[in-house]
């Protein structure tokens, strides 16, 4: 485990080959049953440079009316099929907190898609951490403050990689500069798949 700043934890090489090799056969049957759909900006309705899908009780989407969470496909309104076994097996191993993920956001870069800046903050829970896996080519990914005109530091993610984001980094800004060609061999196309693993909602309390 490498900690680049608080809160923040990389596991370089999480998932070894094989199982990266299964994640995406479980990444089929997912989009199968949620295909991929492009997002859009709210109120200008700019699409997304990715391409995404979503698994588990609820999904993460965006488009003229906002960002939100929802129970089923913006497109065909089916609902979204169940989070693959082993990123739950992950985030039990990974993300130090009681309750289940709610969701996973499938995004889908080409070899030119990037992210900008942003926070995950659409959520209830902050207590939660965010755990992100990487497949496919390697990106530049950058990470900064809570602020979004803090200092930021970059490096890259590989194939297999797996971090979690939460404490004082939970709500720092982060994205993705831009996709290396050629880096992996796992996806045919090419390109990069990064699985967000979150908690929406707060657990209901323990009773006494």
């Amino acid at each position: 485990m490498i900690a680049p700043l608080p809160g923040l934890r990389l596991h370089p090489g999480y998932f070894d080959r094989a199982a990266q090799e299964a994640l995406v056969e479980a990444l089929r049957a997912v989009v199968a049953a949620a295909p991929l759909f492009t997002p859009r900006m709210p109120k200008t309705g700019k699409p997304f440079s990715v391409r995404m899908t979503n698994c588990g009780r609820l999904g993460w989407v965006s488009d003229a009316a906002g960002y939100r969470y929802q129970t089923t496909h913006p497109d065909t309104g089916a609902p979204w099929p169940a989070i693959p076994a082993a990123l739950l097996h992950a985030w039990e191993a990974l993300a130090d907190y009681p309750a289940p993920p709610e969701a996973c956001l499938v995004n889908v870069y080409a070899p030119t898609a990037r992210m900008g800046l942003h926070q995950d903050r659409d959520e209830e829970d902050f207590e939660a951490p965010i755990l992100s896996v990487s497949l496919g080519d390697s990106c530049v990914f950058r990470f900064g403050g809570t602020t979004r005109g803090a200092a930021t530091r970059s490096f890259r993610l590989h194939s297999g990689d797996a971090l979690t984001f939460g404490g004082p980094a939970r709500l720092a800004f982060h994205g993705v500069d831009r996709i290396l060609p050629g880096t992996s061999t796992l996806l045919a196309q090419g390109g990069r798949i990064n699985l967000t693993l979150r908690r929406v909602t707060k657990p209901a309390p323990a009773r006494g």
